[in-house]
């Protein structure tokens, strides 16, 4: 893990939203709030946390190339992996640390955060041992590819279409990786953050409000 990914930065977040105390619901206020990207968990992690490290360490050599950082936050552990290992640190935790199941895999956009705009996140359950985990995987807008993971856990063969659908990130070696929500020859991807709201504008006697997209920017 380089010295970067261990340490905490922090950004500003503009807007309504995670800013208490002034009552401004309006998102216009200027209000601003400290961010903080968490750095690498130092161990112990606390609970199974640690023999689920330690036992990944031991069933794959390739561990410290593979795991950019270990974060454990609000009692969830979360292993960052490049996203060229992603297939080979699945297949082990499938069948060497009987995480068995993967619930899902949800999109994020943090345009931000520049050459790791797009992250794809996956939820995954042992059902052997009762353990929960997270994979954090990231990609840059300018190269959205992050591979498949449906010939390891194939439940997730339409998370991964509505991944793709809402964010734009393609998950190579799918196998039918098409459009789940919107139609087929959809502009854009609606979940992203720098989708554009849309709308008309509304006339009233005497004024116009322009829509959404020509009046607010959420962050």
């Amino acid at each position: 893990m380089s010295d970067i990914a261990k340490q905490n930065m922090s950004a500003e977040s503009t807007g309504m939203f995670g800013v208490a105390g002034s009552g401004d619901t309006s998102g216009y206020g200027g209000l601003q709030r400290r961010k903080v990207q968490i750095g690498s968990t130092e161990r112990p992690f606390g609970g199974y946390f640690d023999e689920v490290v330690d036992g990944l360490e031991r069933a794959y050599p390739g561990f410290s190339d593979a795991i950019e950082k270990v974060v454990v936050d609000r009692g969830e552990l979360t292993l960052h992996v490049h996203r060229e290992k992603l297939n080979e640190v699945a297949q082990v935790l499938r069948d060497d640390l009987k995480f068995e199941m993967c619930l899902g895999v949800s999109g994020a956009h943090y345009p931000d955060e520049s050459g790791r705009e797009l992250r794809a996140l996956y939820p995954l359950l042992s059902l052997t041992r009762n353990q929960r985990i997270r994979i954090e995987v990231s990609a840059p807008e300018s190269d959205p590819h992050i591979p498949s993971v449906v010939e390891v856990w194939a439940g997730n063969n339409w998370h991964e279409r509505e991944t793709y659908d809402m964010f734009g990130i393609v998950f190579d070696g799918h196998p039918a990786l098409t459009r789940i929500f919107m139609p087929d020859d959809w502009n854009g991807h609606p979940q992203r953050k720098d989708y554009p709201l849309g709308g008309i504008p509304v006339e009233y006697k005497g004024a116009t409000v322009p829509p959404p997209s020509d009046r607010r920017v959420y962050r």
